[in-house]
């Protein structure tokens, strides 16, 4: 029962819609209407700007951390699965009918509880791969494959590992069209301007 309990409360807190609330808050309306259409932290720059891009994701990294650890708080032994719970409350969201963002900064804040260590390698690796090819999405993908990589070489217990690895696997499906646009050349690089839009 505390485990089942457990599980929903990380859920539920990994469900809160950061970047749409922040959007709704500054005026921009349904930030899935705008850009990409995803409510995470790329998205909301591109739409809103660096402050409200900056607050989504110190906001989802604060959810995904204190989902984890409100489902530790509940059963111990659940913690594992309570940062794929809060992962999977990001990406599928009660709040949106379901929908909602890819779970990389939720599921670095639920990286930093279960695995803080693992998570130092990956951090220079989004930043060096977005920074010097400029695509967000292919530095979230491979530092997000670090992290289970981490896990192991560190000696986190298998659990731990698992949770990592699972995380990993959702990030990975919810980029399927970003992977696509990357191999087809059309994905859009950080900064970059769509066609018609005022520099």
């Amino acid at each position: 029962m505390t485990v089942a309990l457990a599980l929903l409360v990380a859920y539920v807190v990994g469900a809160v819609p950061v970047g749409f609330m922040v959007a709704r808050a500054i005026g921009v309306g349904d930030i899935r209407r705008q850009g990409s259409g995803n409510i995470g932290a790329t998205n909301v720059l591109r739409a809103a700007g660096r402050v409200a891009a900056l607050a989504t994701l110190a906001g989802d990294i604060i959810k995904g951390w204190s989902a984890v650890a409100l489902g530790a708080l509940i059963e111990p032994q659940a913690v594992a699965p309570c940062a794929v719970a809060a992962v999977v409350g990001n990406c599928w969201s009660v709040f949106l009918r379901f929908r909602g963002g890819k779970g990389v900064a939720t599921g670095l804040g639920a990286f930093l509880y279960l695995v803080p260590r693992a998570v130092l390698p990956a951090v220079p690796v989004w930043l060096i791969v977005t920074m010097t090819f400029r695509y967000v999405s292919l530095g979230s993908l491979l530092a997000a494959v670090c992290v289970p990589l981490g896990g192991v070489l560190l000696g986190y217990p298998r659990s731990a590992v698992a949770a990592t690895g699972v995380v990993a696997a959702i990030v990975v499906v919810r980029h399927r069209e970003n992977i696509a646009r990357l191999f087809a050349g059309t994905e859009r690089r950080l900064g970059e301007k769509r066609s018609g839009e005022a520099a």
